[in-house]
């Protein structure tokens, strides 16, 4: 904390307002004696200036184009790394042992099965129901089966609970696609890595092998890598005020879920995708350019730039060259694949998208890998939130364990009516 506070005067007001310093980032003003001392709020529509919690999870730097996990950059974690071992990092703060990471790894495998009776939850809804629907529900119900990892307030079951949620998270996405699909569940196996289990229990059926690619599943896993977790978003504050109120994990994470079924939030990618639809070939790229940079015109470019990165995305520039990669082996002849690969050449040499700073971001590049490996784009959220869930455990966890946290209380400037009074029915 800063030894020079920040002085706020005018209207009979005289507060000093103490300045706190992370380890790296924009100072922070602490305003929680503010009220008591000027009898006064801020307003802050969204929180956009305001740190609500402190945290040593994640750091994103937006000018500089910078995401960090536990203070690793995003680009090593991708490419040295694998899912299991930034799960264990999210979690604990360090690299594991080459011990711990297998012990992890291995506890998280045998968790992967879910409560037979739980298979009896999908028939409840119907057939054409959203993934995201059903992830809610279904995860909002874990606390039903589980019992024995709900008390917050056991640091024992707090981690059985962050393992059962990380384990099992994927086996329910592919169940809620089975069941779109009419296919029968397919059980996780213990043998396969953690995306590869996941391939599997998406698009393997019992008449026939399932054949892994190396790609395919290097691909899932760098996916769950670069969307692990990106500091205080909108569903991961959300995990955060539910859990704030004592609320158990399962229940915490089921509402991360909800907030980020949200359009403007978990689907990104799936916009960008029908975008591209479209837009739909190669010569009216240049009609839909046109209106992107007409300001009158309401057509926005989906996938290009970012609310928090006013330079490049680095989870973009990692899944560039996976996205190509992807679209190499699988040898996808799909026009849409065509436009992306056109707009994206567009993007990185016509000045007007340099100057705005509208390079292609994640969600652009993991809806076109996605789409490649047979995903539908009704799965794009579903993945996010599989991937997301070390994240969201993460900063639970966090916030359980700070001594300064409080159930989450937002003030308001209120703008209706004053106090008046009631008037019956056949006065009105």
């Amino acid at each position: 904390m800063s030894n020079d506070p920040f002085k706020l005067n005018g209207d009979d007001i005289n507060v000093d307002l103490p300045v706190m310093e992370g380890s790296v980032g924009p100072k922070v003003l602490d305003i929680r004696k503010l009220y008591a001392q000027s009898d006064m709020f801020t307003f802050d529509p969204g929180f956009t200036s305001t740190a609500s919690c402190e945290s040593k999870i994640t750091y994103i730097d937006g000018g500089k184009g910078e995401l960090l996990y536990r203070g690793y950059p995003i680009e090593q974690l991708a490419e040295h790394s694998d899912y299991m071992e930034v799960c264990y990092l999210l979690l604990f703060g360090e690299l594991p042992t080459k011990e711990e990471k297998e012990k992890f790894s291995h506890d998280i495998t045998h968790h992967t099965m879910v409560h037979e009776q739980l298979h009896r939850f999908f028939s409840g809804f119907r057939r054409d129901a959203h993934p995201m629907a059903i992830m809610v529900g279904v995860v909002g119900a874990l606390a039903a089966f589980y019992h024995d990892s709900t008390d917050i307030n056991d640091p024992h079951q707090r981690m059985v609970a962050s393992y059962r949620l990380i384990a099992k998270i994927p086996t329910i996405a592919a169940m809620a696609y089975k069941y779109s699909v009419g296919q029968p569940f397919v059980y996780p196996s213990n043998e396969l890595s953690y995306a590869g289990n996941f391939l599997n229990m998406m698009f393997s059926v019992p008449a026939e092998p399932y054949k892994m690619s190396p790609t395919l599943e290097k691909a899932m896993d760098l996916i769950f890598i670069l969307h692990a977790d990106h500091e205080q978003n909108a569903s991961t504050s959300t995990v955060r005020l539910a859990g704030s109120s004592g609320a158990n994990p399962f229940a915490c994470i089921a509402a991360g879920i909800a907030c980020l079924w949200g359009p403007a939030h978990g689907g990104a990618n799936e916009a960008c995708l029908n975008m591209l639809e479209e837009i739909g070939s190669v010569v009216r790229i240049p009609e839909f350019v046109a209106r992107a940079k007409d300001k009158n015109d309401p057509f926005r470019l989906m996938g290009f730039g970012h609310r928090v990165y006013k330079n490049f995305d680095p989870r973009a520039t990692v899944m560039r060259d996976t996205a190509h990669k992807v679209l190499k082996e699988l040898g996808v002849n799909d026009p849409l694949f065509d436009v992306a690969m056109e707009l994206e050449k567009i993007a990185l040499e016509d000045p007007y998208f340099i100057e705005k700073k509208l390079y292609p971001n994640v969600d652009f590049y993991s809806g076109i890998i996605l789409r490649a490996m047979g995903f539908p784009t009704e799965m794009f959220t579903v993945l996010f939130a599989l991937a997301r869930t070390s994240g969201w455990i993460a900063q639970w966890k966090e916030m359980i364990e700070d001594p300064t946290q409080k159930i989450g209380r937002p003030r308001q400037l209120y703008t209706g009516a004053t106090s008046r009074d009631y008037v019956p029915v056949d006065k009105r």
